[in-house]
Parts: C-alpha cells; structure tokens; sequence
C-alpha cells in the first residue's frame, strides 16, 4: 500500500504553501483524504488506513515511518491549526525575525584564549542577547575587560555581583520580550544586594532608598500597588514581564562605588541599549533617571519610542520631580497604544495582586500592609528630611 503510483500535485491547490504542509496533505491522502485529482484513480479502490501502511513515501523519494511523521503535525493539537502560525505573547520576538545564531559554530570559531576569557558570555548570557551582541563580545575594549576582571580576582578583590548574575538581566528578559528599559549606573557594592539588575535586591535585603521612592511614585500612578513583604525589593517579576533593568556599569569592587567605571562596561551596555532601540521596531519605553542615565538614551528615536526622563529617585533628588513624574503608567499609556490592552506591564510585586485595568477586582485590597505602609511611609519622611 504505497503512494509510489499517484502523483499528488500539491500546487495545483495550493501554490504557496510550504514543504512541511506538501508533507501533510500527503499524510492526509493515506487515509482516504483524496485530493480531486487522485479521487478519480482511487474510486476503484479500497481506502487505505493507517494501520495498512507502514512507510509513507516523501517527495524525495526516501521512506519515513507514519508514526515519525505524526509527531511532526502535533501542532497546538489539532489539524486546522497547523495551518495558522503561532500568535506570539505580545512584546514577543517571532520566529521570523529572530537572529539566527549557531551557538556552537562561533564558540568552535574563538581561539583558546578567547573561549577561557568569555567563559562566562558563553554559558550565562542568554543566547537570545549573544546572537546580537557576539561581535561586541570579541572587540579588543571587551577582551580587555575580562582581562581587568581576572586580574581584579586574582588579586583577591572581592567584586559584585555574584559572577553566576552578572548577565540575570538577559535570562529574565529575553530581546524579544523587552518593552520596558530602565537605566541604572553602578550595581550596589555591599553584600547580598547586587544580583544583575538595577536597583533590585535579594531578600531579605530590605529595599534601599532609591526603590523605596520608586514604590512610592509607582502608588501615586497605581494606589493598588502593594511594596514586597518585609520591605523587601526583589523585582524578578517586572523582568520576567519585560522590564529590562539594566546598570550602566555591571560590575563594582565591594564597598567600593564605581570602582568598575571606565573599565569597558559602559560601552557595552550602550550597544545593549542601541540594540533595542534599533531592532525592537514595535516600540520600547525607555526610564532614564538622571543625568548619567539621560545621556544613554540622547539617541534613540523618538518617534519610535517612548523616552521618560526624570531626576534621580535617590534621596537626594527624588523631592525635586521624581515622586509625580507619573512614569509607571504613562509607559502603560503607550504600550496600550503599540501593543494593546495585552501589552501593559504588570507593575505588582505581591502574590496575588496587580496593576493592570483589566484584572483589578472591585473588591481588591486598595492599601497596602499596615505593617509595610508604615515602615514605608517612616523610610519615606527620613529620606526626605535628608
């Protein structure tokens, strides 16, 4: 029961469908699903099931189990769906405009030296960000950073952050889902602050000044925004829904203040902040929060995407604009309009609660934690007394 003696002409029908969907309307004919044009040869003939064939005979002419072959239409479940490409999440990269990278072909094409110093790009940056940044990653200024860094451990200098996080920011959030960038300077120098993204830090580190003002500003455009428990400042979940939150600098010795600075990360993290604006066409909302970070986004087209800028939220600057610079939800505001009601960041850090419109219950709790508003509200007072 082969199909050696019938001569589908797929493109009769459909001219413009793809090998994979040939395949298909050839798997499709093995069980009685005839086109018009082998229906008249078939009349004659008993239909053939699947349990009568063993081998389905390809376009080349070699052979493929049927089982092998069915797996190969599993896509979202049924047959009709095969038909239609996957929507991506909104923000997304598709398939069709991401980079395509062979991973193991350029670490194979590094000479030894090279491999041994980008030891780290190659096994915690995400790919996604490496396809794009691979060529940065090999220039001289980069090279001799990670030359600085080896020298700055072998000399017992103990630096910021962990190593295994100097890159966190591009596992939680992938080029393809960035719509929000936050740009930071120098990671916090003491320990168990600093973990690869600005102004975030691991519990039960309690959130520093600056973030605490952002929670602040943030309830001002969101009075349902509910801090960490515990003072906390832990803001995986914004990265996790697209917020890139990215230092200038990615590395500091401990307790020392820019101890990294003009060392080569910030050109780096400039062609990070290029890339996005210039090849995350649908549009990205970019924070830029005082002088130094301003002059990071002095480039980026504005008719393409949405720069806030602001003071500092540091205690220092916070009470001169930043507290109802309204930025949380103006992003909001123009990511609606780019990406829809879908596109809007999810500002939450509590279990259980949120920001967005949609998904804001009457009856959810409008105030935050007794215990958490109060110390807030006391952290808030000192910061501006200062």
């Amino acid at each position: 029961a082969q199909l050696s003696s019938y001569t589908v002409e797929i493109f009769f029908f459909f001219p413009s469908v793809t090998s994979s969907a040939i395949e298909l309307a050839v798997i499709l004919s093995s069980i009685g699903c005839r086109i018009a044009s082998a229906g008249r040869q078939l009349a004659s003939r008993p239909r053939l099931g699947l349990d009568n064939m063993s081998m389905l005979k390809r376009k080349s002419g070699s052979s493929l189990p049927v089982e092998a072959e069915a797996k190969k239409l599993k896509v979202n479940g049924n047959i009709a769906s095969f038909f239609e490409a996957p929507k991506p999440k909104p923000g997304t990269e598709s398939s069709t405009t991401a980079v395509k990278f062979d991973k193991q072909a350029w670490i194979a094409g590094l000479s030894t030296e090279h491999r041994e110093l980008l030891e780290l790009e190659i096994e915690t940056l995400d790919d996604s960000w490496l396809a794009h940044l691979k060529d940065e990653v090999t220039t001289k200024e980069f090279l001799e950073l990670k030359r600085f860094l080896e020298r700055e451990t072998a000399a017992g200098k103990k630096w910021f952050p962990p190593k295994e996080d100097v890159y966190s920011w591009s596992r939680h959030t992938p080029f393809g889902n960035v719509k929000v960038v936050i740009v930071g300077q120098d990671p916090y120098h003491n320990d168990n602050q600093a973990h690869g993204m600005a102004f975030s830090v691991r519990p039960p580190t309690p959130a520093p000044p600056s973030l605490k003002n952002m929670y602040k500003a943030l309830s001002k455009d969101y009075p349902s925004f509910v801090p960490p428990p515990n003072k906390g400042g832990l803001l995986i979940p914004w990265a996790d829904r697209g917020v890139l939150m990215l230092n200038t600098c990615l590395t500091v010795r401990a307790h020392e203040a820019n101890s990294h600075a003009n060392r080569g990360w910030e050109r780096f993290t400039q062609r990070v902040i290029d890339l996005v604006a210039q090849k995350r066409t649908r549009g990205v909302v970019f924070m830029a929060w005082g002088t130094p970070a301003g002059k990071r986004v002095q480039k980026v087209d504005k008719q393409r995407h949405l720069v806030l800028q602001s003071v500092h939220p540091s205690p220092l600057s916070a009470a001169r604009g930043f507290f109802d610079c309204g930025h949380f939800k103006k992003a909001n505001e123009w990511l609606v309009t780019r990406y829809g009601a879908d596109g809007e960041i999810d500002w939450a850090l509590m279990s259980g609660t949120t920001t967005k419109k949609s998904e804001i219950k009457a009856d959810a709790p409008s105030d935050m934690d007794s215990d958490d508003e109060a110390a807030l509200e006391e952290a808030l007072k000192l910061a501006e007394a200062k």
